[in-house]
């Protein structure tokens, strides 16, 4: 489509990601749906992984890296006894290994050990860079470097089944974390291996099981028209539920919209604020300074909507 018939579309679409797209393939399908100018996601799921991948169209894109920093949980299951070169289901076969009896208790004992604050090597398969090229292709070229342990948080890890050879696993973490490095450790903890078979992301940041929408839906209410796929859309500022809010006087949003600090009163005391007008207009994110003024950081150039 020709980019002068392309919508200005802005909001955040919570979108259930099928299996067997990547992150992008799916972006692309549901920006052409909505017929959109911009659009991104906020950080890609392996094509094996399903469930939630919110996209920020339009302004909402200046909005999307507090998602990329976001916590995220998964819901995964894995096959215990074999690993692979990829760490998922779609690697080839590198050990067979016997999976000794377990039980609960034991599988317990070495989830107990990834709580917390760990570190993470990351795998060769994955988008990080070396010397400019990301891992994923020096691994399809049969190459391997050194990679550095990272720090992430599984802020939680509860076992949900045990059901022969394949364990399912709730797991809170970080930003960063790699859920296939985490089931390889947590099998190598086992002595037997794992790799990953299934991956369902369910949250991020304040979003935890929410809504979301499938492609087939959002194909289904381009049927009745764009009315109907804009009704998909959340406002921007449902993102960013976690930092406080602060209403700006008209005559000090002027001059915040100006790119100038602005004084407010009382201003909270936090890393980020959320800036509204009085009537509840949707500004952009601002910082306080050191001289306890609020600087504007990520401003809008249109209406983001009420408070969330």
């Amino acid at each position: 489509m020709a980019r002068k018939h392309l919508r200005r579309v802005n909001g955040i679409l919570l979108l259930d990601k099928p299996a067997g797209l990547s992150s992008n393939q799916a972006l692309q399908r549901a920006k052409r749906l909505f017929q959109a100018r911009k659009a991104g996601h906020t950080g890609s799921l392996d094509p094996l992984a399903t469930g939630l991948l919110p996209l920020c169209f339009g302004e909402a894109t200046k909005v999307s890296g507090f998602l990329l920093d976001a916590d995220k949980h998964y819901q995964v299951r894995c096959r215990l006894g074999v690993t692979t070169d990829t760490g998922d289901a779609e690697g080839e076969v590198l050990e067979e290994t016997p999976v000794p009896a377990l039980d609960a208790d034991r599988v317990e004992a070495a989830l107990a050990g990834f709580r917390g604050d760990i570190e993470q090597v990351p795998p060769m398969y994955s988008a990080l860079k070396h010397k400019g090229q990301r891992l994923y292709k020096l691994a399809r070229e049969g190459k391997e470097v050194n990679r550095e342990p990272r720090p992430v948080r599984i802020n939680g890890l509860t076992l949900v089944a045990l059901e022969g050879d394949t364990l399912a696993l709730d797991v809170r973490c970080s930003k960063g974390t790699y859920v296939r490095t985490l089931v390889e450790d947590i099998g190598r903890a086992l002595g037997c291996g794992a790799h990953v078979i299934g991956l369902r992301r369910t949250g991020l940041g304040p979003f935890d099981d929410p809504d979301m929408f499938t492609l087939e839906a959002l194909e289904a209410a381009a049927g009745e028209g764009l009315e109907a796929l804009d009704n998909c859309l959340l406002p921007m500022d449902s993102a960013l539920v976690q930092w406080p809010a602060v209403e700006l006087a008209e005559d000090v949003a002027f001059f915040l919209m100006q790119g100038q600090p602005v004084w407010v009163p009382r201003i909270p005391e936090a890393a980020w604020l959320r800036l509204y007008t009085r009537e509840g207009r949707f500004l952009g994110m601002g910082c306080p300074d050191a001289e306890g003024r609020i600087a504007p950081k990520r401003l809008l150039a249109t209406g983001g909507g009420g408070k969330q």
